[in-house]
């Protein structure tokens, strides 16, 4: 089954909770064992499965990220502003494979799934969710 999620965005840098979308795309699935696939159609955009108790991870994460990677000196930044966004998104990675246990998302307790979006505010950001498995 594959099911294309969309998802707005507020901030130019933000990390943005995708969790229960996907557990209600794998519940509709009737997929019991298996897999689901995420992949986030952009190039400066990722995803990542990160601690979703504390929203100061979340914080932290873009933080690093903004230190490691700033905005203004990168050759593409020449082109359209968004060198770093390009960057920050190679890193982090377009994609996470969940197993599917019992018919849902085999996170832990601590764990979501997080859009990080590196070039925002969008109107849309589009992922692909791909289920394989048993019923």
């Amino acid at each position: 089954m594959r099911k294309l999620l969309t998802v707005e965005t507020s901030a130019r840098e933000e990390l943005v909770d995708i969790t229960e979308k996907v557990r209600v795309i794998v519940k509709s699935s009737g997929i019991r064992s298996g897999i689901v696939s995420l992949y986030v159609q952009g190039s400066t955009a990722a995803l990542m499965i990160q601690e979703n108790w504390d929203a100061s991870v979340r914080t932290d994460v873009v933080n690093l990220l903004q230190k490691l990677i700033p905005r203004g000196v990168w050759l593409h930044d020449r082109q359209d502003g968004n060198g770093d966004a390009h960057l920050k998104a190679g890193i982090i990675g377009p994609s996470e494979t969940i197993p599917v246990i019992n018919g849902r998302p085999g996170l832990s307790r601590w764990q979501n799934i997080f859009l990080c979006e590196f070039d925002g505010p969008r109107g849309q950001r589009s992922i692909v969710c791909t289920i394989i498995g048993d019923w």
